[in-house]
C-alpha cells in the first residue's frame, strides 16, 4: 500500500512537472523568475549552439547576449563545438540552440549520452528569423531552418514549419513568451497544446524540444512584457539532473 502510494506520487509529480514545462498549467498561477546562484553553487551547462550568443558575428567582445547573461547568472556554461564523447564527458545538462548539422556518429553519441542520463534543451526552429549580415550559404550564418538528419524522428518526432510567419504568444516553463515564426511538433511525447514544446524521457535521460529559437533573441523582440528569458531558465531548471 505504502509502495503504491509513493509510485503515485512520483507519477504525479512528474506529471506536474511536464505540465509546468509544457505550459499546461500556466492558468493555475504566476510563476516567478528564478533567482541567480551564487558562482559556487551553478552548475555546468553545456553549449552547442550556431547562434551569437557569446560573441557577436563580427567576433567583439561586447558581453554577451542577453540569453548569455541570463543563463550565466544560474549556470556555469561551457561551450561546446560538436557532440562528440570527449565534449558531452564535461556535463550531464546540454543546451542546443539551433545547432549545426551533426555527424552521425555524434549523433549516436548524443543519444547514447541521454539514454545514459543525460539531459538536452534543444531549439529546434524550422523558420529562423534572426537577424545577421553574413550572407546566406556563409558557414558562419546560423542555419535557416533546423539542421535535422533524423534525430527527431529516432525521438519519436515530427517538426513542421509554421503555418504563417511572424510572432506569436506561448507559455514556456509557465511563462508568457513571445515566439516568432515557430513551428509545430507532433509525435509519441508530451507535447504543448500549442505545438511549440514537447517533453521525451528517453532511456533515463530527458530531452525538451521547442520549435522555436528566435524567442532567446530578445535584443530584436521588442515586447517589454515577454518573459522569454524566465521561460528558457525555468525549462533548464526542470530539466536539471537530481
Amino acid at each position: 500500500m505504502i509502495r503504491a502510494h509513493g509510485r503515485a506520487l512520483i507519477v504525479a509529480s512528474t506529471v506536474l512537472i511536464i505540465a509546468v514545462v509544457l505550459g499546461l498549467a500556466a492558468g493555475r498561477r504566476e510563476p516567478k523568475p528564478l533567482p541567480p546562484r551564487p558562482p559556487a553553487q551553478r552548475p555546468t551547462l553545456l553549449l552547442l549552439t550556431s547562434l551569437p550568443l557569446i560573441f557577436a558575428e563580427d567576433f567583439s567582445l561586447a558581453g554577451g547576449s542577453p540569453a548569455l547573461k541570463k543563463i550565466d547568472s544560474r549556470y556555469r556554461v561551457a561551450p561546446i563545438s560538436v557532440a562528440s564523447p570527449g565534449e558531452l564527458a564535461k556535463g550531464r545538462l546540454l543546451l542546443m540552440a539551433q545547432p549545426l548539422a551533426q555527424t552521425a556518429e555524434n549523433l549516436v553519441t548524443l543519444d547514447e549520452w541521454v539514454r545514459h542520463g543525460g539531459r538536452v534543451l534543444l531549439l529546434a526552429d524550422p523558420l529562423l528569423e534572426w537577424p545577421s549580415k553574413r550572407p546566406l550559404g556563409d558557414p558562419l550564418r546560423p542555419p535557416p531552418m533546423f539542421a535535422d538528419t533524423g534525430l527527431l524522428a529516432h525521438w519519436g518526432l515530427r517538426l513542421d514549419a509554421p503555418d504563417q510567419r511572424g510572432p506569436m504568444k506561448a507559455t514556456l516553463g509557465g511563462f508568457h513568451i513571445i515566439a516568432i515564426s515557430p513551428g509545430q511538433l507532433y509525435g509519441q511525447c508530451p507535447i504543448s497544446p500549442d505545438r511549440l514544446a514537447a517533453d521525451c524521457h528517453i532511456g533515463r535521460g530527458e530531452v525538451i524540444v521547442v520549435a522555436d529559437a528566435d524567442f532567446i533573441d530578445t535584443d530584436h523582440l521588442g515586447a517589454e512584457d515577454a518573459q522569454n528569458l524566465d521561460g528558457l531558465v525555468a525549462v533548464l531548471a526542470a530539466l536539471e539532473p537530481k
